[in-house]
């Protein structure tokens, strides 16, 4: 079971992650999990400048370095990446050593300052963690290293989660729900979950263009985080 609209007792408890930007304006944060790989996020790049639309890609850094040239295509593209772990761990089934170090294997391939949990499982101890032992990119390059390779002080990952959930990887769900999931529940400043993976192919594939094309029409604009 999973939820669409992130409820507000969630958005509470873990008030330092970001699930939403601001209500006062007409834009809409797409991302994507998972990728990149060929095909798919192929796909949606090219469905997203059809519309002049900027999204954020989360990646899981083993399919950077199986598809490279995906990755590239993303940053060419002028998209936000993000960093999604190396492996995609599930943060409550892994302990924080190996979580920290895992996320860090992703970032020096990533070097982001955007980081989401896969499955959005996460532990209060691995937020506090992220957050303080790796910096953003722009400092990567003027400070002492740690033995990751990475500084490790103060200022880290901004760590991101979800407005709404399309439900894209959901096998069972049709893509028309799909669709309906992210337009009943989107509003200004909602940050919408959608899977560049061939699991999630068939209803990304419907959802994603009838997406674009619907908030397009009444105004919005779509934009990286």
């Amino acid at each position: 079971m999973y939820l669409i609209k992130s409820p507000l007792l969630l958005k509470w408890y873990y008030p330092s992650l970001l699930w939403n930007k601001s209500r006062t304006e007409k834009v809409i944060y797409l991302t994507f999990d998972d990728g990149p790989i060929p095909n798919v996020t192929d796909f949606v790049l090219k469905t997203l400048k059809a519309f002049n639309a900027k999204a954020t890609f989360f990646c899981i850094g083993d399919n950077i370095v199986k598809h490279p040239e995906v990755f590239e295509r993303i940053k060419y593209d002028g998209h936000a990446i993000g960093n999604h772990t190396f492996n995609h761990l599930k943060g409550w089934k892994t302990d924080n050593e190996t979580y920290l170090q895992n996320t860090l294997k992703c970032q020096k391939l990533t070097q982001t300052h955007l980081f989401r949990p896969p499955y959005g499982r996460i532990r209060k101890s691995q937020i506090t963690s992220l957050k303080s032992e790796v910096r953003s990119p722009k400092s990567i390059f003027q400070s002492p290293k740690s033995d990751s390779g990475l500084e490790t002080k103060d200022s880290g990952l901004n760590i991101v989660m979800w407005d709404v959930l399309s439900g894209d990887f959901d096998t069972k769900l049709p893509p028309e729900k799909c669709y309906q999931n992210v337009i009943k529940h989107t509003e200004n400043g909602s940050i919408i979950v959608f899977h560049d993976s061939l699991k999630a192919f068939d209803r990304l594939s419907y959802a994603l263009p009838k997406v674009l094309a619907y908030f397009t029409e009444k105004g919005f604009t779509f934009s990286s985080l």
